[in-house]
């Protein structure tokens, strides 16, 4: 069947693709920047194009000519993601219909009876009703916590139990919930595609454990070899200070960890199992939540980790000329340095930036400079990287997001950190002719109204220590390397 997949840079889209391709299926990969796929490994066997759920001539010509609709596209990291999504799946409804699409898949989120919901999920389960009023059969699948390596809540799960061995919590720990495994979440999306005609309702999809979420962590401390960990319920704890908790100590951001929270606030598990008189479980059985957590770590371990809940950002700015909001004005830290070794291994230095790695430069000042960021609700410094040594267009890279990517010659990183404006630096290495290499470091600051020039001003005195050292220390590790 032709597939036409919205949300393919996304956590799930981007491990749905080859699932898909696996099945026989053709495939069209919807981005709104084409270019954050270009590094992904199923590229040349897909047709990639560029389209925004809420542009309706894009919608249109993306289904054109396909049988079967993905939608995988929320935005929960805007402030009216409500209205978006709202707007987004009329649209990809209406334009579904008119192309003759003869089915759509939707993920959304178990919905609990007799609560009232969090705007996440009344969001998801908007989504959901607008697209089985469309007229095309829907499928629409719905489930709670979605456990793999690099989804958030995973990432939250399993920071809160490595980092805090005792902790005060509040009482939705007790609240129960039926995680799933990635793995089983994608089986049923891949099948859902060929469904009969008549087929067009919800079904919730879960694994095979309900647990609540204070089981979770001990579970998961469990699995981990970690001591049992200590927890203290506590009454006062809102959704929202909780997500304050959240954001300091693992990598999810405020923005969505206030949703995720919101949600865990309601018991989410499967009403029924209906899902497996049209689909039957996976071979050997839905994965229990162990083996779930099992999978996901060994992946990390292994730098396997084919898509994060990091993935999906907002669009690229292109670089700025003479920004007009800017007063005119864009600032610029130019450097370059002659580094002993060849240029191949100056690259090798510069794409293993960030992460572990560090920044090659003022380990305190960027620690401070991330911890500032998170309490300001921003990606601080804790997203990391996916892979030690190779990055690719799109991901997120500390409180960096890959823009650009030359290889071997090339790094362009965009700032997603809370800025009057906005950042971007740019890092290259080009043969000397003579054995060794020249390295490059350009840092771009489009200041936003005065406070952005007060801010740059406010850091230009510490250039030198940070700007400078890192072009003093990323030759240097080349050298050595």
């Amino acid at each position: 069947m032709r597939c036409v997949v919205f949300g393919a840079t996304g956590y799930i889209g981007g491990r749905l693709v080859p699932e898909l391709l696996r099945e026989g299926h053709q495939v069209r990969a919807v981005a709104r920047d084409p270019g954050k796929l270009a590094d992904v490994p199923w590229r040349d066997r897909v047709e990639i194009v560029r389209g925004d759920v809420l542009d309706p001539n894009s919608v249109a010509s993306a289904v054109d000519g396909q049988d079967v609709v993905y939608y995988l596209v929320h935005s929960l990291q805007q402030k009216n993601f409500g209205q978006v999504d709202r707007d987004a799946a009329r649209n990809v409804a209406a334009h579904a219909k008119r192309a003759g699409i003869t089915r759509i898949v939707y993920l959304g989120g178990i919905t609990p009876d007799g609560d009232e919901l969090s705007e996440h999920l009344a969001s998801r389960t908007e989504v959901g009703e607008i697209l089985l009023g469309s007229g095309v059969p829907t499928v629409v699948l719905r489930a709670a916590i979605i456990l793999g390596s690099g989804s958030a809540s995973f990432e939250m799960l399993r920071y809160l139990t490595e980092r805090l061995p005792a902790m005060i919590t509040p009482r939705w720990v007790h609240n129960r919930i039926q995680p799933i495994a990635v793995r089983d979440v994608l089986h049923y999306l891949v099948r859902a595609a060929t469904l009969p005609a008549q087929v067009s309702r919800g079904f919730d999809i879960g694994g095979p454990d309900v647990l609540t979420y204070l089981d979770m962590m001990r579970r998961y401390a469990v699995v981990t070899g970690l001591p049992r960990r200590a927890v203290v319920p506590v009454p006062v704890l809102t959704p929202w200070l909780s997500a304050q908790w959240v954001n300091l100590v693992t990598p999810v951001p405020r923005a969505i960890a206030v949703p995720l929270i919101e949600s865990l606030v309601h018991e989410v598990f499967c009403h029924d199992h209906d899902i497996a008189a049209y689909i039957p479980d996976p071979e050997g059985g839905l994965t229990h939540y162990e083996r779930a957590i099992e999978l996901a770590l060994a992946r990390i371990r292994r730098s396997d980790v084919p898509t994060r809940w990091s993935d999906a950002s907002a669009p690229s700015d292109p670089l700025p000329t003479d920004p007009d909001w800017s007063g005119g004005s864009v600032y610029e830290d130019v450097r370059e340095r002659h580094a002993d070794a060849d240029a191949e291994k100056l690259w090798q230095v510069i794409e293993s930036i960030g992460g572990e790695h560090g920044w090659y430069s003022f380990p305190l000042a960027w620690s401070v400079r991330g911890w500032i960021d998170r309490l300001a609700g921003g990606a601080g410094l804790r997203r990391g990287r996916r892979d030690p040594r190779y990055l690719h267009v799109g991901e997120a890279l500390d409180w960096w997001r890959v823009e650009r990517l030359e290889r071997p010659k090339l790094l362009r990183l965009r700032a997603e950190m809370r800025l009057p404006g906005r950042a971007w630096l740019e890092l290259s290495a080009t043969p000397d002719g003579e054995g060794g290499s020249v390295y490059r470091q350009h840092a771009i600051f489009e200041p936003h109204g005065l406070a952005g020039h007060l801010y740059w001003k406010s850091i230009a005195p510490f250039h030198d220590v940070v700007f400078g050292g890192m072009a003093r220390n990323i030759t240097g590790a080349a050298a050595r390397a």
